[in-house]
């Protein structure tokens, strides 16, 4: 009896970093339902991260924690922690760097057992900005940086390609615009959907507000009255803000745009791109065209040359045959003289097809 095993993705354990608002960072090596117990994230939410499973770019807000699938990058951002997935990653290491150069200066104070990197903050003290407006302003321009640089490296292979093609066409030249045609339209896509999910954030203003969590933490924990009147022992100086500002949304649209206004750039040069592809295309169609008008030209030109030597070979032949004619005693200058008439004949044959070709058009 064989035994089936179904391989699942209940419970990976996967290599977070998580940042504070503290100043600390620290690995974490934990399973999805570890994760949870210290994130107070749903397990639906949570699934759009797992690396096994393939979802599309999503920013998603929800009470506690902003859930974000852009590309590589997945991580969780709570009002005073951000949890980023696989900080080994090449194209994660970079990220790493950034939340560290933006949100910290590192120190070389190590921890001890749980591998803790004392870190202090680098928040300007004019910025009031929520600490998870700032990790997503960094995730954001990660991923626009992300897609244009695979743009460029596009750009850089596809051009001189184009280029080649157009003074060679060629089986292997027409093969690298093949694959090349395959990365831009699959990164098109890609670029696509972090654009719609930027543009969906946008238009809804209730989208935009669940984004503000630290707004939401003060107003679960410091409520004020209905008068809008702040106390005057508030320990924090945004409190008042968030509180006052409850419906406000300019600033995280003013940073959603600002990044929807690059990635929309990022997408033209896509369309751009592709547009001298197309354009490549009709060129090298236009190229074959001529070529097989020339071909067409020469078969026309072959095919009278046929018809007037089936002319001449036709007289031939007919007084080639053994057939006895009056003239041809004592009259040997006859053959001469048919020989002659026969190619005039044949000449004329041909001109007056070709001059007929030109008259049309056809030459």
């Amino acid at each position: 009896m064989t035994s089936i095993v179904r391989k699942t993705s209940i419970s990976p354990r996967n290599t977070w970093i998580k940042f504070d608002n503290n100043g600390h960072s620290s690995l974490l090596d934990v399973d999805k339902y570890e994760l949870m117990r210290q994130v107070r994230v749903d397990a639906r939410d949570l699934r759009i991260l797992d690396p096994i499973l393939a979802y599309p770019s999503a920013i998603l807000g929800r009470e506690e924690v902003i859930v974000l699938n852009l590309e590589h990058i997945k991580a969780i951002i709570t009002a005073k922690e951000v949890f980023l997935l696989d900080p080994t990653d090449e194209d994660v290491v970079p990220v790493v760097r950034e939340l560290q150069r933006r949100l910290f200066i590192i120190d070389t104070n190590q921890g001890d057992d749980q591998n803790n990197t004392s870190l202090e903050v680098e928040v300007d003290e004019d910025d009031e900005s929520p600490f998870e407006i700032r990790a997503l302003e960094i995730f954001l321009e990660a991923i626009c940086s992300f897609l244009d640089a695979r743009v460029a490296d596009l750009e850089m292979d596809t051009y001189p390609t184009l280029d080649e093609l157009t003074t060679m066409i060629s089986g292997q030249n027409l093969d690298k615009i093949r694959k090349l045609k395959s990365k831009i339209t699959r990164l098109t896509a890609r670029v696509q959907k972090v654009r719609e999910e930027i543009e969906h954030l946008m238009d809804d203003d209730e989208d935009m507000a669940d984004l503000y969590l630290s707004r939401k933490l003060v107003s679960a924990l410091s409520p004020i009255s209905d008068s809008g009147a702040s106390s005057p022992t508030t320990k924090s100086k945004s409190v008042a803000t968030y509180l006052r500002d409850e419906n406000d949304v300019d600033e995280i649209e003013m940073l959603l745009e600002a990044y929807y206004m690059q990635i929309d750039g990022t997408l033209d040069r896509l369309y751009t791109l592709r547009g001298y592809i197309d354009d490549t295309e009709d060129y090298m169609n236009i190229q074959i065209d001529n070529h097989r008008n020339q071909l067409i030209q020469l078969e026309l030109f072959l095919n009278s040359g046929e018809l007037s030597l089936a002319f001449y070979s036709l007289v031939t032949g007919v007084l080639g045959m053994n057939i006895q004619y009056s003239w041809q005693k004592k009259h040997d200058y006859m053959f001469k003289w048919v020989c002659i008439f026969t190619a005039i004949a044949s000449i004329s044959m041909f001109l007056v097809i070709v001059a007929h070709a030109r008259k049309k058009g056809l030459v």
